[in-house]
């Protein structure tokens, strides 16, 4: 496996994420395994996208969910421009970020959260070469929504759709399909959402050389081994 996005791009890569912190995302997680240790597993996550971002070959975005957080992800990553999440649905955050950097001159864009550790450079690429012939190309997730969305065209009206159900995926791709765009389906991942999960990404990193998830798969490892 490649540890580096190699090919410069003008394409965008726009992290949407939260600031970890206890109580504060993954709920079904903390609710599962504790605050504490779904705290620690947020940040090693979320270390694991900006790792995705540091080795993109082109603009890296971070677009955290609180206003007051940019000095935050400045601190993170200073190479990466932060524009904070507006109010509303995932939805109407997307479509409103997107706004805001097709504003800002950008025209091919590429979306990922910070619960995706499975992603690799091969991935990226792969979806990056299909926006050649594509005008909208999606990464699935294992539970129907998705991993990674990717467009050249403005994303139509998202507020509707059912965020955070497994029904996301096909309601996506129908939605982009009837405003007119050209989908393509660039495989399939899994995201962290709950318990079960984990033992899924476990088994992803093994072979991962990356440094960020194997420090992903030693908590992981750690963890399982505390409550086994």
């Amino acid at each position: 496996m490649t540890t580096k996005q190699t090919l410069p791009t003008d394409a965008a890569l726009v992290l949407i994420c939260k600031r970890p912190a206890l109580g504060h995302g993954k709920q079904r997680l903390a609710a599962q395994i504790g605050v504490e240790r779904a705290l620690n597993i947020a940040e090693h996550l979320l270390d694991c996208a900006l790792e995705d971002l540091r080795g993109w070959s082109g603009p890296v975005v971070i677009a955290p969910d609180q206003r007051d957080a940019c000095d935050w992800a400045t601190q993170l990553m200073p190479q990466a421009l932060c524009l904070a999440q507006t109010a509303g649905n995932l939805g109407e955050r997307i479509n409103n970020l997107d706004h805001s950097l097709r504003g800002r001159g950008h025209r091919q864009l590429l979306y990922i959260g910070s619960d995706a550790p499975a992603l690799t450079p091969d991935d990226y690429q792969r979806v990056h070469a299909a926006l050649e012939t594509r005008d909208t190309v999606l990464v699935a997730a294992r539970d129907g929504g998705v991993v990674l969305m990717a467009s050249n065209l403005p994303w139509p009206d998202l507020a509707d759709l059912p965020w955070s159900t497994p029904e996301l995926g096909h309601a996506l791709t129908e939605t982009c399909r009837r405003a007119g765009h050209s989908v393509s389906l660039s495989g399939e991942l899994f995201d962290i959402d709950e318990k079960a999960d984990l033992p899924l990404a476990a088994q992803a990193l093994a072979d991962d050389p990356r440094a960020a998830r194997r420090r992903l798969l030693k908590t992981l490892n750690n963890l399982e081994r505390r409550q086994a």
